[in-house]
């Protein structure tokens, strides 16, 4: 993908688009974020209502009227939206499924940390598999819509995103950071939308052990996801 991101659905109320890694959400350093790039070239407002990092690619919904946003914003508040993603991580964690949860808080850097106490946490199930030696695939479902909550949530467990800038190594050598939201459902004026849209950037994205892993979990809102405990 050489564009800042492709078209994927135009509906009525709400736009989804692929996001490309690498690209700022926001205008930010006298550039055009993506939104402000998706309004020009559209040639209509458009009305954020939730987001990805910079480097993290893929399902992306706009609202197309103040009126759609209202209601996406209380729909993603209320948690009935469910997001999936995907990520590719080194070393081997300290759990291959389950849950992450813990209330999150400022680190130093612009970081955040994951806490052991619940009051308000960020809550999120996830599997993974082996898709090479030292490397592995996780499939993530965030329960909660907190800053950075997967980037951390890897972390945590002692995995950080391949190629994350901020989380990860300072050797790491990878292209992009490997972090890709993968699955949308929701339901909207009565219909029921599903989108599902594998990564097309990063080399260790396109790998055939990823590939394979990836036809295995292409009904991600039919899985079979862990139990809290």
């Amino acid at each position: 993908m050489t564009q800042p991101y492709r078209l994927l659905a135009c509906e009525p109320d709400f736009i989804v688009v692929d996001k490309a890694p690498g690209v700022h959400f926001h205008s930010q350093d006298g550039n055009a974020g993506l939104v402000a790039q998706l309004s020009a070239n559209l040639q209509q407002p458009l009305y954020p209502v939730h987001r990805l990092d910079t480097m993290t690619s893929g399902l992306l919904l706009l609202a197309r009227s103040s009126a759609a946003a209202a209601g996406f914003t209380a729909l993603f508040s209320h948690h009935q939206v469910q997001k999936y993603y995907l990520a590719l991580a080194e070393g081997k964690p300290k759990k291959k499924q389950g849950w992450i949860v813990g209330d999150m808080a400022k680190s130093r850097r612009g970081m955040y940390k994951l806490l052991r106490t619940t009051h308000n946490p960020a809550t999120t199930q996830f599997f993974s598999q082996s898709v090479a030696a030292g490397l592995r695939l996780y499939l993530l479902k965030p329960l909660s819509g907190k800053t950075h909550q997967l980037r951390v949530a890897l972390g945590s467990i002692g995995v950080p995103i391949l190629g994350d800038p901020l989380y990860g190594a300072a050797e790491s050598a990878a292209e992009r950071g490997y972090l890709h939201a993968y699955g949308l459902e929701f339901c909207w004026q009565g219909r029921h939308y599903r989108y599902l849209c594998p990564p097309d950037t990063g080399a260790a994205f396109l790998s055939a052990e990823v590939a394979a892993q990836r036809q295995l979990w292409q009904s991600p809102w039919d899985l079979p996801w862990p139990q809290h405990k």
